[in-house]
């Protein structure tokens, strides 16, 4: 398999893109990052020299026009993805989004048409399940070390939805802007969950507006909050296990990441400092058998073998996600999440927000 070409859209020098994507990418053999877009000429040809990208643009079209570029990285707000989304696969181009895929189930849905449609590959950005520790605890489950697992509880801190932003995140309070408490950390949380341990059969939520305001540090303005902080979601899993899982915005001054997996036979934790999982540092601890508490479980080193060692922080899961992915485009398999199975998380957002929820 030759080198694939990644194209980023949204790839400032201080963005997202700059802690995970770009570190990611540079570190795998696999691929190539050959170019860039941002809304400025001046900030895209700045991002260009800092990652070393010879192609730089201030608009998506030429990005995606670029015949250097393979797969298409969507890294932008949540409201530009179904034009920039839709663009990407209307050239043919495999397209990576970040998560949120859309606004809501309807924009996924005919995302997952045009793609189907134009038969491209594509790629969501959920990359929790691929922790280490989080891969070992899988494994742990599935060789009966818990035995049968009958329950599980988290909780979690958005982090960033506290009682004070700036105002280039003010957007992250509005609901209608797609990154919410429960779009981004309660949803990365649930779908690690989910692929750990089976989809909920049935649930039913609690969506609560906790802070009604928020406070903008540069100038003391007071805006309202209309996406909800405080995110419960209770029901049974494929199996038969209790789940329940409940996320609020800001930091706690307790557990800020705390995940309990229960079974007949064994109890596995796993926590962090850091609420948004799926880019925090995990600890794996577990108790078995006659054991009266759980201790630290080393994970063996296997389950790193898909990420570079250099790399640290956000950029580790992401890495891992594109090593599968080449592992996917080389053997000619489809392991990595993709849209259609990025429309099945929307539309248990959609139905967490239903009045009926």
């Amino acid at each position: 398999m030759s080198t694939i070409g990644i194209g980023i859209i949204g790839a400032s020098q201080h963005g997202w893109a700059s802690i995970s994507h770009v570190p990611a990418l540079k570190a795998l053999p696999d691929f190539e990052l050959r170019a860039i877009s941002t809304s400025r000429q001046e900030s895209a040809d700045a991002a260009a020299a800092a990652f070393g990208v010879e192609a730089a643009y201030d608009n998506h079209a030429e990005l995606i026009a670029n015949p250097g570029v393979d797969a298409v990285v969507v890294a932008v707000k949540v409201p530009h993805h179904r034009e920039l989304v839709s663009a990407a696969i209307d050239a043919g181009k495999t397209v990576y989004s970040e998560w949120p895929l859309a606004l809501d189930g309807a924009e996924a849905a005919d995302l997952v048409r045009r793609a189907e449609t134009a038969g491209v590959r594509t790629v969501i950005g959920l990359q929790g399940r691929y922790h280490p520790e989080l891969r070992y605890a899988r494994r742990l489950i599935a060789d009966g070390r818990i035995g049968r697992v009958i329950g599980t509880a988290m909780i979690g801190s958005g982090m960033v939805w506290g009682p004070q932003t700036t105002r280039a995140h003010a957007y992250w309070y509005d609901r209608n802007q797609g990154a919410t408490p429960l779009t981004a950390a309660a949803l990365h949380a649930i779908d690690a969950l989910s692929a750990t341990l089976g989809e909920f059969t049935h649930h039913s939520s609690n969506l609560v507006v906790g802070r009604k305001e928020v406070t903008v540090a540069e100038d003391g303005s007071i805006l309202p909050v209309t996406a909800a902080d405080q995110i419960s979601l209770i029901g049974t899993l494929e199996g038969g296990a209790a789940a329940s899982v409940f996320y609020r915005g800001g930091t706690s001054r307790g557990d800020n990441f705390r995940w309990e997996i229960n079974g007949t036979d064994g109890d596995l934790v796993l926590t962090a400092g850091w609420g948004n999982m799926q880019i925090a540092d995990l600890t794996l601890q577990g108790g078995f058998g006659d054991d009266a508490s759980v201790s630290p479980i080393e994970v063996p080193a296997a389950y790193r073998a898909d990420i570079p060692e250099k790399l640290t922080g956000p950029s580790r899961n992401v890495a891992a996600l594109y090593s599968h992915l080449a592992r996917d485009l080389r053997d000619g398999t489809q392991t990595v999440p993709d849209f259609s199975y990025a429309l099945t998380r929307h539309r248990l957002i959609d139905a967490m927000q239903s009045p009926s929820a």
